[in-house]
């Protein structure tokens, strides 16, 4: 899964933010019962924990504060605002430095390789568009977008708004990041194909000081890793705005706007991926009768792997037993389970059944031997026949991943409820994690999830708060939210952040926001 894999590399400025926001999370969770969250500091001279981490930020990236600019502290307004103000101030400053830090590095991307005099006359120029797709269409919207964000502080030192400007250009301007990122997916696994000099001077222009250690696909893919941060960030903004305010109104149609971009690119991409995934399996099967199409649009990969069939004993002429465990292998689809028989690199089909004609079982109950086993009936396979098969898996959390998988109407009570539950078990993500199973969770440092299921060997199935995507992740890659204050207000945050993305429909638009091309010189930005 191209498009998960690539959220492993992280720019230093995400992963910084992503870390303030679990220590926040922690120092909250620590409070003894009776405090509320939210509430140290108000009223004591003791610093509160938000400003602690922005310092903390500012020691991580050369980029500064919005309450260090000399500008902030000559006009006195640290003394003037209130300090919920103070910290929406630097949420909204916090989107216009990473997106300057977000585009010089693009700026990198394009001098160093793009432009690349010798890289340029490796590849032919067919090969350079697919490499690069449209980049460049890319960084002019990212720099009429920082032009925009520039300017606004640049009139204004107390910042009124950017979500106004976000809005403004995603709707008009972002859709080139879609096809940017669908591309991109691909770019990554072709481009050092069998081109030997390619390889050479792209291990070259790595080496160079400019970018800091970082491969050449780590700057391929900032375009999807920035419109993913971005829709995070307006997010933060929209959970400190005050509610029925026009800030608020604009963050409300800013992040449904992102929303919808972030979606059409995870969309196309997991399309092309599926397709993709389709073709490769069908080549590796073999019908033993009936032939089953597998390729179709309205279908993918859910689950695949090996389990063991439990045939028990059976006598045959030379009074010899047979195994009682054969190997089997599943690949279960959205719509169609396939058992198969694997001989080397091809799988023999043996059956098939409609995957709302499965039904499981668990047999943990009837004893220690089972404890690894469950039952799968198809109540009508590719025969017209019903057929059971007692399979044993190599841990309780395949088991239970399996059962969930085959039969998910079987956990609808922890499924579809428990985000809705007042106070559900939550867990708080304290480092990445790329799905590598189709039934898995790909999850970024911070991210909230109730808990739907765990097991003793070390797994969790997760619905992340902000999106309801939900998987499997392992459990050393979460810690679980003790304090019930906390969980209340992340749920609280989650239900504003649905409402506002089914409202933005209906948002009217914030008239006034031009796109100009304002000149970089002089800018507060371009100093560091």
């Amino acid at each position: 899964q191209p498009y998960n894999k690539c959220l492993l590399k992280k720019q230093e400025y995400r992963d910084t933010s992503k870390q303030q926001e679990i220590e926040q999370r922690r120092q909250r969770d620590n409070l003894f019962p009776g405090v509320k969250a939210g509430t140290v500091g108000t009223d004591s001279g003791v610093m509160s924990p938000p400003v602690l981490q922005l310092q903390l930020r500012n020691s991580a990236q050369s980029l500064t504060l919005w309450q260090n600019l000399e500008a902030v502290q000559a006009s006195g307004l640290l003394t003037q605002l209130l300090h919920k103000e103070i910290i929406m101030q630097e949420a909204m400053f916090e989107l216009v430095t990473s997106e300057a830090s977000y585009y010089k590095s693009l700026e990198i991307l394009e001098t160093h390789f793009l432009r690349n005099p010798v890289l340029v006359n490796t590849l032919s120029q067919s090969d350079m568009h697919f490499l690069f797709s449209n980049i460049e269409e890319v960084m002019k919207a990212s720099e009429r977008f920082l032009m925009d964000l520039e300017h606004r502080i640049e009139k204004s030192i107390l910042i009124p708004d950017v979500c106004d400007i976000v809005y403004y250009h995603a709707a008009k301007h972002f859709n080139v990041f879609i096809t940017y990122v669908i591309n991109q997916a691909y770019q990554e696994k072709n481009y050092r194909h069998g081109n030997q000099q390619f390889r050479d001077t792209m291990a070259t222009l790595e080496n160079y000081p400019c970018v800091k250690g970082l491969s050449f696909t780590s700057f391929l893919i900032l375009p999807f890793q920035r419109i993913t941060r971005l829709k995070l960030l307006v997010q933060n903004i929209l959970k400190k705005a005050e509610e029925n305010s026009e800030r608020e109104a604009n963050a409300i149609k800013a992040h449904h706007e992102l929303e919808k971009i972030v979606k059409e690119c995870n969309e196309g991409v997991r399309k092309m991926s599926r397709t993709e995934e389709l073709i490769s399996i069908e080549k590796t099967l073999e019908f033993k009768s009936k032939s089953v199409p597998i390729i179709s649009h309205s279908r993918w990969l859910l689950k695949k792997g090996d389990v063991q069939q439990m045939g028990g004993p059976k006598s045959t002429r030379t009074m010899r037993s047979r195994k009682l465990y054969q190997p089997v292998y599943l690949f279960l689809f959205n719509n169609l389970l396939l058992v198969t028989k694997r001989s080397g690199d091809k799988f023999q089909v043996i059956d098939s059944c409609t995957r709302a004609m499965l039904r499981t079982e668990d047999l943990e109950d009837q004893g220690q031997q089972l404890a690894n086993v469950f039952n799968l009936k198809l109540l009508e396979n590719q025969d017209e026949r019903e057929v059971n098969y007692m399979l044993k898996t190599s841990s309780m959390s395949d088991k239970l991943r399996w059962i969930c998988a085959l039969t998910p109407n079987r956990r609808t009570r922890f499924m579809s409820t428990s985000a809705h539950q007042p106070d559900s078990p939550q867990v708080q993500c304290i480092q990445s994690y790329s799905a590598q199973e189709p039934d898995e969770l790909s999850t970024e440092m911070a991210d909230v999830l109730n808990l739907l299921e765990r097991t003793d060997d070390g797994w969790m199935m997760g619905e992340r708060l902000h999106d309801g995507e939900r998987g499997w992740f392992p459990s050393r890659v979460a810690e679980e939210i003790q304090n019930k204050e906390v969980r209340a207000q992340n749920l609280r945050e989650a239900i504003r952040i649905q409402q506002a993305h089914e409202g933005g429909l209906h948002a009217g638009a914030k008239s006034g926001v031009r796109a100009g091309r304002h000149a970089l010189k002089g800018s507060i930005f371009s100093k560091s």
